[in-house]
């Protein structure tokens, strides 16, 4: 609950920092990562995975356990101090400390580290690869409200410009000089522009909640973003499409990761068959006990007492007196019992393995299974990031073409505009024309912001793809 309450605060923190200023991309990214919940979930993985590495190493020490045991025994039992049976109530306890070292199994803890920690590795890559994908979501929603700030301010200049048109012509009507019909074109015009205004900040709010979602933080209306260097949009982008492959094949984290649990399934390959080999290892023990029937015989002195044996005399059977030794019997102390009663052993063993149900060359079998897929894996992500970069790559090329092509056509269609402004304005044009010229050079307008961020989109894509050391 303390975590939760301390989560929140810090996001709401972040939040407020990130309304007080102009926001660039990387601190949006940073915001991102910071407060994502799944590459914290990851980050887990990640954790549970060097666990998993951490104890594949401690497995090569020994094992030392200790035991402690005390009970009672009613009727006939084995009284565990002399060994014999008795018939009794009998307390007893009994303490031993025990080890055991593996010193050879087949190498299969070693090759088990191996396998533990290349997939270490791999979940770290996970990680990474999943920062990466924020990153990526980020910047692409980065540059969505860009275009979209675009947008709105070619339809606020749309409803400026027919704004202005339309009070000149109300007061030409007014006096008399243009046909009414003129008049209602222009006001149709503008409400026009006015519902593409609107659908562009509609635009606008969605891109920003987005970008507000992939942040982890709550809607802001007035978020502020640094706008986009001019010339690097223009900028062509420096690499072939193999030099882009390559570099992505050698940077790309998910690549990466298929490439460790290749290595980890290998190894675990490796480690199953170490299973076939004998097992040998070192074992020690000492233990101790104690017995509430053990006791012992302490000497008190000699006394004379009438044996078996007897003497005739005088015809008469007379018992022989003999010294015997009077003893006192007393249970033997606990503690003394605890110190006089250890013992201790020592032993090599070895354990081969003859007949098992076959568990250990089915393992060795499935092992086999699960590196082949881990090689096919690698190999489909592998296609399937070169099919994305290939499909960036041309998407880029067209979308520089287009934008080419578009900058002419907005020339063009200024150049139209502003005749048919000067006609319409003389009395000369009409408003058809002035309409027809208006939204041809409005929708060149529009496409060409769309066609400048779409380049940019993948130019971006493609260098993400290509970097070397992202953070």
């Amino acid at each position: 609950m303390i975590r939760t309450i301390f989560t929140s605060l810090l996001i709401i923190v972040t939040y407020s920092a990130a309304s007080q200023k102009v926001l660039t991309l990387e601190e949006s990214i940073a915001i991102a990562i910071k407060n994502n919940l799944e590459i914290a979930q990851t980050g887990l993985q990640a954790e549970v995975a060097a666990l998993n590495y951490k104890q594949a190493k401690n497995n090569k020490l020994p094992t030392i356990n200790g035991s402690v045991t005390h009970g009672i025994n009613q009727g006939r039992s084995i009284d565990p101090f002399s060994n014999a049976y008795v018939n009794q109530k009998i307390n007893y306890a009994s303490y031993g400390i025990g080890g055991d070292l593996i010193l050879f199994n087949g190498l299969t803890l070693k090759h088990a580290i191996r396998q533990n920690a290349f997939a270490y590795d791999a979940s770290k890559m996970d990680l990474e690869q999943a920062k990466d994908n924020l990153r990526l979501a980020v910047m692409l929603a980065y540059l969505q409200v860009l275009s979209n700030e675009d947008q709105v301010g070619i339809a606020k200049k749309q409803v400026e410009v027919t704004k202005a048109q339309l009070e000149r012509l109300q007061k030409l009507d007014k006096e008399g000089a243009i046909s009414p019909p003129q008049v209602y074109d222009i006001k149709g015009q503008l409400k026009e522009a006015e519902l593409n205004e609107i659908e562009a900040r509609n635009a606008l709010a969605a891109s920003k909640l987005q970008l507000c979602q992939l942040m982890t933080l709550p809607y802001d209306a007035g978020l502020q973003l640094q706008r986009a260097d001019a010339a690097e949009m223009l900028q062509l982008f420096p690499l072939t499409l193999s030099e882009v492959i390559s570099k992505a094949n050698q940077n790309i984290a998910a690549i990466q990761a298929e490439a460790f649990r290749v290595k980890s399934a290998e190894a675990a390959v490796r480690s199953s068959k170490g299973a076939l080999w004998p097992t040998v290892s070192l074992g020690s023990n000492l233990n101790t006990n104690y017995s509430s029937a053990a006791s012992r015989e302490i000497p008190l002195g000699l006394v004379e007492q009438p044996s078996d044996s007897y003497v005739l005399i005088n015809g008469g059977k007379q018992a022989v007196i003999v010294p015997r030794q009077h003893f006192k019997v007393e249970s033997i102390s606990y503690g003394s019992q605890f110190k006089n009663n250890v013992f201790s052993n020592v032993g090599l063993s070895l354990r081969v393995p003859i007949v098992n149900s076959l568990f250990y060359r089915n393992r060795i079998r499935l092992a086999a299974v699960n590196l082949k897929a881990a090689h096919l894996h690698a190999q489909s992500i592998k296609v399937e990031l070169r099919q994305e970069i290939e499909q960036a790559y041309l998407n880029m090329n067209n979308a520089w073409e287009r934008y080419q092509v578009l900058v002419e056509q907005v020339a063009a269609y200024s150049e139209s505009f502003r005749a048919a402004e000067v006609r319409f304005a003389a009395g000369v044009g009409t408003s058809v024309d002035y309409v027809i010229a208006k939204n041809n050079l409005d929708r060149a307008q529009i496409n060409l912001v769309n066609a400048r961020y779409d380049y940019l989109l993948r130019k971006k894509v493609l260098l993400f793809y290509s970097e070397e050391k992202r953070k």
